[in-house]
């Protein structure tokens, strides 16, 4: 049970990553990002590291998903004419 939970939390993050590698709008790459995180988190508990998995989830998909999308918003286009 635990090994066919983590082999489904390891593709899901395996195309999460792959998504937001591939995904043009960098919001939306932050999201899958944090997601990626998340679920990577989910993860580490499964596979019984779950002081390593609450970390994960704190930063990786917290602390680092807010960061990236406050330095998306404080940006400004500029467009080459």
């Amino acid at each position: 049970m635990s090994g066919d939970l983590s082999a489904i939390f390891f593709l899901l993050a395996l195309v999460a990553a792959i998504v937001a590698l591939q995904v043009r709008d960098l919001l939306a790459a932050a999201v899958v990002l944090s997601s990626f995180s998340f679920l990577v988190a989910l993860l580490y508990i499964v596979l019984g590291a779950v002081d390593v998995g609450f970390n994960e989830a704190v930063l990786g998909a917290g602390v680092t998903g807010v960061l990236f999308i406050v330095a998306i918003f404080n940006t400004k286009r500029r467009s080459r004419d």
